[in-house]
């Protein structure tokens, strides 16, 4: 599903609830390779508030950003991936290059990414209330993955 087309499960979960008081969280990636440093990021974004929702970049949008060959798992694929995870309320397939229209739409509490972006500009910044940053893991990542696979 993409951002077009959303009807966000957060809301009826919201509703259900019976509460007004839900801390959102927000991460996003291409997560195209899953890997245990994406797990840890999940649990350590899940336990930042009450509802974890992932954004994950579209074929196309990563085409772009990635170049060819890539992504190597298909959005729809991908996205069953990540709802499978227990850490996971919701995953939402975007299309732009980046999830600012989306995390305007969402409006989440907190924005979670990895420590890389320390120095650079957090896109979705301005439009959370606190922005937090998952220390790196030493090793893995989807792009030495791929090398390995490669013989590189």
């Amino acid at each position: 599903m993409v951002l077009e087309t959303i009807q966000c499960r957060f809301e009826s979960y919201y509703q259900y609830q019976g509460f007004f008081i839900m801390k959102k969280i927000f991460t996003n990636g291409c997560f195209d390779i899953l890997h245990v440093g994406h797990i840890r990021l999940f649990e350590f974004a899940k336990s930042l508030g009450d509802y974890l929702i992932v954004g994950i970049n579209s074929d196309r949008s990563i085409r772009i950003l990635k170049g060819k060959g890539r992504p190597i798992i298909y959005q729809e694929y991908r996205k069953e991936i990540l709802e499978s995870i227990k850490h996971i309320d919701e995953v939402i397939i975007f299309n732009q290059l980046n999830p600012y229209t989306l995390i305007k739409y969402l409006e989440p509490d907190i924005l979670v990414k990895g420590e890389d972006w320390k120095k650079r500009n957090v896109i979705g910044a301005n439009l959370v209330k606190e922005v937090k940053f998952f220390p790196q893991q030493q090793g893995v990542s989807s792009t030495n993955i791929v090398n390995k696979i490669k013989g590189k």
